[in-house]
């Protein structure tokens, strides 16, 4: 296959949906493509009913453009990263590993257009991230919540809006940020550095206010981080954890027993917001992110010192500030399903606690004026309607 032919078959599977997000290529598969979290088969000219080794291989060797450093990392570590463009239509984030002895390849779909919060669903308080001047702003989530987005967003809010200098460091490049009232210079891995450790401390002698890591992956990055952000920086990550006690205790996790009362310290003079993200399925089709939002007060700031103890969990620190716009993964469930936007089982199910959730859900039923019978289905009464009455109790003399 060759590079022509892999861009018309890309052409092909783009073409399919408007909402395509993901490409996917597996040995014994057709060519696939996911729409809304499914994956879908999509029919070629010619027909791929299912792809070979070779044509899988081919495939990577296009995508890979004979890049010695991405060779020898899939031949090393059994996978890589790169990024691939398909003429001024789209462009990809490219990932290829190999599985039993062959190569599949997943390919996500990145937007030309970097999306405001608004589009993309998330509530206004995010944006106070962007007008911190220092400190540490992270976004969680699984592969594929969004986070990259989220932080494209915020970092074209400042780029916008206030006249500094910016460095982003990723891997690879996402979304191209044009020149606006900020100064930004966006580095990829491999091309413009080698790792996330060596190109942070170049950015600490490269004059920026503001500065993008694509990824917190070890210890090296996180101290560096924690550094630059004590010395008047504004940090901008990612970590691949699900909530906001989850994400202080992978970063305490990455340290030595003995170094962590130091770290913890550190870390509650610097975290500015923890920002962790769900997408899920919406009605009508498509998928709409629930966000949990933990910001920095005196309860946050101890309870990353001393450790979370009864009454000071994150997540009740999270539910007594919920005036101040925070919120946890459950009360954003249950306000999209206020709303209409999600069903009850996607609410329970994508739940941090169910039973609260589930008491929620209740409530809201109640409020809409719909019966909740022990042991029956649901049912709206009609406004004129009345509830049946108690059942009836003999008392025996």
């Amino acid at each position: 296959m060759r590079r022509n032919e892999l861009d018309y078959l890309l052409g092909t599977l783009l073409d399919y949906h408007k909402d395509v997000s993901d490409i996917i290529f597996t040995v014994d598969k057709p060519p696939q493509v996911e729409l809304a979290g499914e994956l879908v088969a999509v029919p070629t000219n010619p027909p791929l009913e299912r792809l070979t080794p070779y044509q899988t291989e081919t495939i990577a060797l296009n995508l890979i453009r004979g890049s010695t450093r991405l060779t020898e990392e899939l031949l090393r570590a059994g996978s890589c990263d790169g990024s691939y463009s398909l003429s001024d239509r789209a462009r990809f984030r490219v990932n290829i590993f190999s599985q039993r002895g062959h190569y599949s390849i997943v390919l996500r779909k990145l937007n030309a257009v970097i999306p405001t919060l608004a589009e993309l669903n998330l509530p206004e308080v995010i944006a106070q991230a962007a007008q911190e001047k220092t400190g540490l702003v992270l976004v969680t989530g699984a592969t594929g919540s969004g986070k990259t987005t989220t932080l494209a967003s915020l970092i074209d809010l400042i780029n916008s809006t206030q006249a500094i200098h910016i460095v982003t460091l990723e891997d690879p490049i996402e979304f191209i940020h044009t020149q606006k009232k900020a100064t930004i210079n966006q580095r990829e891995l491999g091309s413009d550095f080698d790792t996330f450790a060596n190109g942070l401390r170049a950015a600490l002698r490269q004059a920026p206010k503001v500065i993008l890591v694509g990824e917190m992956r070890d210890r090296a990055t996180v101290e560096i981080a924690l550094n630059a952000a004590e010395t008047g920086h504004l940090v901008f990550s990612t970590l691949h954890t699900v909530d906001a006690g989850q994400t202080i205790n992978r970063i305490l996790g990455m340290f030595d027993t003995e170094e962590q009362e130091q770290v913890r310290y550190r870390l509650a003079d610097t975290l500015r917001w923890v920002i962790s993200q769900r997408l899920v399925p919406r009605i009508g089709g498509g998928r709409y992110p629930l966000v949990e939002i933990m910001g920095s007060n005196l309860r946050t700031k101890e309870s990353i010192m001393l450790g979370e103890s009864e009454g000071k969990t994150f997540y009740e620190i999270i539910e007594a500030a919920q005036p101040f716009g925070w919120r946890t993964f459950d009360a954003s469930a249950l306000e999209a399903y206020k709303k209409g936007i999600i069903t009850e089982e996607t609410a329970l199910r994508y739940a941090t606690k169910r039973a609260q959730v589930s008491r929620g859900i209740d409530e809201i039923k109640r409020s809409r004026g719909e019966f909740i019978g022990a042991g029956s289905d649901l049912r709206v009464l009609p406004p004129t309607a009345k509830a049946p009455p108690p059942p009836l109790t003999l008392k025996l003399k």
